[in-house]
């Protein structure tokens, strides 16, 4: 396959931009906009790509005539279009409809559903390569421009008639689109050198845009803010800013080293974005249109870029594929005050809210979002800010990016000051920190001005502030003092996210990737190692204690007295006391803290939409926990627990079931089932009986049997046997106590325990009891054993019962069974069946009357004894012989 070149129509090879080898090669990267990977996906040649504004899909037009739809979330192919035997130059999603548009070299546009694969509409719109496509976002309108130097508008509405035809290029129509601002009018790129701008109503051009000094091959408009913005990409390796209102070129992107291909304002970012068949799609801060970051990814050249609004990322096409970026995380740029201001930042756009507005405060329920107004307060408009944080007081708010620092006051937004910085951090005493490009730390006061800088023992990556400054290294992590910067501990392999202090500056918690620590912060053995002149550099002795090694990561956190309260990697809102971790919600997406009211006694989370909601935590339970935990459980019992509503004491309950303190948590649980277990733990047979009596359930019954048993309460034993329906423990329990009354109940009372019953019946001797039962049960060939061990009399009834049984499924089997009493022969002698039938007799005499229990040690050895020797010392003489035998069965 080959490609025709643009100005001459000749065909012509594909050249390789000159790069390493590696398959990412970074130029550069001034900003910390974070980007990964989503979905790289090898392919033939990617013309153009379209993402879909509902589903993880981004669609790709190949060279091949092909049209694929990736899933940039499973990194699957999850449908392939053969489209045209031509190569297909751009693709675009008509969402409302369920289709996509494609438009090829053989001068047709088809129209595709992409959930059924039906093809809508296939005709052809130019005659010509078609370059590009666009929809507009509500009327049934297409856009089509192509190689025959014409843009015409197409109406699926009426049978896809073309409504307009526009004229006015003087060489191929490389990419039209719709100006997302006025979508009455839209701009086209042509390699007549011009950017022309139109609307929907003439068939010409409004006014051209030249500066570019060959063909223009993209352009894209700015979808944010008020700026009159648009960007063009050209053969002369530059890319232009254009205001289309004073049609005055605002900024040229130079760096590329061929064509550049593609263009984009992303609508989330302030990134302008470009792709060169260089190789390279490079980031430009669209404030400042410096250059971010340059990156190759071993693909060949850039052919397209697609951006969409609502995604913090970038599709890119290339010769061999296509590549899916996130640029950002998911954790939105915010903070709140004590007094619940929140501010937060969105590319270099600010925003507040406050939280303390009418309806809000009354009738919140724990997880639903806050309807709240924001209010615009202004921007920053020479960085993205990549951090934003309130001072102590709440006075200022500082906010970093691009190397660069600013404090704002919070209401009007004004600068309070600024300077150089690639990192900020607030003191607790509103001095702070600012790390700078060349390593130092320097140090300002309340007033601005700086007091001290200090070099670092070792290259820092990260500033962290609170009640000291803490500085991570590669593998370390050094504390300083904020007066003298004099070293207070250095901790070797520990590399955290970020640090949190509690108020008073006495606890922090460490939050490393997957775990983190909580310290105790000994201040007063810091004050006493400096007042006796102690070294600067080498560190306090004592100054910290590991209390706690918690294997949890840590999102965002902060303390509430002596708690840490924290949102989870795995969408938990926890809160720690001690060393021990309760849940108070599950969060149904990834939300991030805020901050905690204590007025309000309520905590506040945002989440990457800034959509707001809360969740109670009391100061009172707090307190009260902490309390427990310092060993003061009459303090928490009498001054704190009377300021806690009830609601509260379950939670409280588990929380004293943690700690042992299982007695106080009986008298404080509400719940039935817990309140049952505790009593269980505590072996309090009568308010667990109580509590059986009042959930009326089995398994508390049976619990409760369990524990009457282990403290010798047979009667109550018995009686949660019988409400459980245990027939297997009441027949356990009447036999070991001898209750021969017991297990005559367990044999008449009516239940489906067939195994239970007939014990119930052999022990207290009903012999013909349990062999109707054997019988009754279809169980008949152990009634035939046992009637041929204890009522040889029965023998024959039962034998022809399952000589019935055995017919229905083995004649062979049945035939083969002999009945003792007809072929005596075959047991033995005849006076062998005549003594068992007499030692029946006898035994039924016998056994009339039950031995007591107490009488066993008398009797034991006659019950092992032959009952035919009983039976002959009784004096008994045996029955007549058996008739004659019949004939042996065959």
């Amino acid at each position: 396959m080959c490609i025709r070149d643009r100005s001459t129509g000749e065909p012509t090879a594909p050249t390789s931009p000159a790069r390493g080898s590696a398959a990412t090669r970074e130029i550069m990267s001034n900003t910390t906009l974070d980007i990964k990977k989503k979905l790289v996906a090898k392919s033939e040649r990617v013309k153009s790509l379209d993402l879909h504004p509902t589903e993880p899909w981004v669609l790709g037009g190949l060279y091949s005539g092909q049209v694929w739809t990736w899933n940039y979330e499973t990194q699957e192919v999850v449908k392939q279009f053969e489209v045209s035997e031509s190569p297909v130059r751009f693709v675009r999603y008509i969402a409302r409809k369920q289709w996509f548009a494609a438009g090829s070299d053989d001068w047709h546009v088809y129209i595709i559903n992409y959930n059924t694969s039906e093809r809508i509409k296939a005709f052809e719109a130019h005659g010509d390569y078609i370059r590009s496509l666009d929809i507009h976002p509500t009327l049934p309108y297409i856009l089509s421009s192509s190689d025959d130097m014409s843009i015409k508008l197409w109406d699926w509405s009426k049978n896809w008639q073309t409504t307009q035809l526009f004229e006015g290029h003087s060489h191929y129509v490389m990419m039209v689109v719709f100006n997302p601002k006025d979508t009455n009018t839209f701009a086209s790129a042509s390699l007549d050198s011009t950017v022309k701008i139109w609307g929907l109503g003439s068939p010409v051009a409004h006014f051209s845009l030249e500066g570019h000094t060959k063909g223009v091959n993209c352009v894209a408009f700015y979808m944010g803010g008020d700026r009159p913005f648009l960007v063009s990409g050209a053969d002369d390796r530059t890319a232009k800013i254009w205001d289309y209102q004073t049609k005055k070129c605002v900024a040229t992107l130079e760096g590329h080293t061929n064509n550049v291909s593609a263009v984009a304002f992303h609508p989330e970012l302030p990134m302008i974005i470009t792709g060169s068949e260089d190789g390279y799609m490079r980031l430009w801060n669209s404030s400042t249109y410096k250059l971010e970051n340059s990156t190759a990814y071993g693909m060949e050249r850039v052919w397209t870029v697609a951006v969409m609004k609502g995604f913090n990322g970038v599709a890119v096409g290339f010769d061999h594929g296509c590549v899916v970026l996130k640029m950002g995380g998911d954790m939105p740029i915010a903070s709140m005050d004590n007094g619940g201001k929140i501010v937060w930042a969105t590319g270099n756009e600010v925003q507040t809210v406050n939280i303390r507005q009418p309806g809000n405060s009354t009738d919140t329920v724990d997880g639903e979002r806050l309807m709240l107004s924001t209010k615009e307060l202004g921007t920053c408009d020479n960085m993205y800010i990549n951090t934003l944080a309130h001072n102590n007081n709440g006075r200022f708010v500082a906010v970093c990016g691009d190397g660069e620092y600013t404090i704002y006051t919070p209401l009007k937004w004004r600068n309070a000051a600024y300077g150089q910085g690639v990192g900020f951090a607030w003191s607790f005493k509103d001095e702070y920190a600012v790390h700078q490009a060349n390593g130092k730390i320097q140090i300002f006061n309340k007033s601005f001005k700086q007091r001290h800088e200090f070099t670092p023992h070792t290259s820092t990556e990260k500033l962290f502030g609170g009640a000291l400054i803490a500085l991570r290294a590669r593998d370390s992590l050094t504390f300083y003092d904020w007066d003298q910067a004099a070293t207070i501990c250095c901790l070797e392999e520990i590399v955290p996210n970020n640090i949190f202090w509690s108020d008073e500056g006495d606890y922090c918690a460490v939050a490393c990737e997957h775990i983190f620590y909580v310290l105790k912060y000994n201040m007063q053995a810091v004050q006493t190692h400096f007042a006796n002149n102690g070294s600067a550099t080498d560190g306090v002795a004592d100054a910290f204690e590991v209390l706690h090694e918690i294997p949890e990561k840590v999102m965002t956190g902060q303390w509430v007295g002596d708690s840490f309260i924290y949102t989870s990697g795995i969408g938990r809102l926890n809160h720690l006391v001690g060393k021990e971790v309760v849940t108070i919600a599950h969060l149904e997406r990834p939300m991030f803290l805020l901050g905690y009211i204590s007025k309000e006694n309520r905590l506040y989370l945002i989440d990457k939409d800034h959509s707001i909601v809360s969740f109670t935590l009391l100061l009172a339970v707090v307190e009260f926990q902490t309390a427990v935990l310092r060993g003061e459980l009459e303090l928490a019992m009498e001054e704190c627990l009377p300021q806690i509503p009830q609601e509260h004491f379950d939670r409280l309950a588990r929380f004293l079931e943690s700690q042992e303190h299982i007695c106080e948590a009986l008298s404080l649980a509400r719940d039935v089932d817990h309140r049952f277990d505790l009593a269980i733990m505590l072996g309090d047979l009568d308010v667990a009986k109580g509590i059986a009596e009042e959930a009326k359930q089995e398994s508390k019954w049976m619990q409760l049997s369990e524990l009457a048993l282990a403290n010798y309460d047979m009667e109550l034993a018995e009686q949660c046997m019988e409400q459980c329906g245990d027939r297997s423990g009441l027949l356990l329990l009447h036999s070991t106590t001898g209750d021969a009354e017991g297990i005559q109940r367990l044999a008449v009372d009516p239940h489906e325990d067939t195994n239970v019953r007939f014990f119930s019946l052999f022990l207290t001797q009903q012999l013909e009891e349990c062999l109707d039962l054997l019988i009754e049960s279809k169980r008949i060939s152990e009634a035939a054993m046992f009637a041929r061990t204890y009522l040889p009399s029965k023998m024959s009834d039962v034998l022809a019962l399952w000589t019935d049984e055995l017919k229905v499924t083995n004649q062979k089997a049945a035939d083969a069974l002999a009945d003792p009493l007809r072929f005596p022969n075959l047991f033995g002698t005849e006076e062998n069946i005549a003594s068992g039938l007499a030692a029946e007799q006898f035994l039924a005499k016998v056994r009339t009357k039950l031995p007591e229990a107490g009488s066993y040690m008398q009797i034991k050895e006659g019950l092992f004894e032959d009952p035919r020797e009983l039976l002959l010392s009784a004096g008994v003489s045996a029955l007549p012989p058996a008739p004659e035998p019949e004939p042996e069965p065959e």
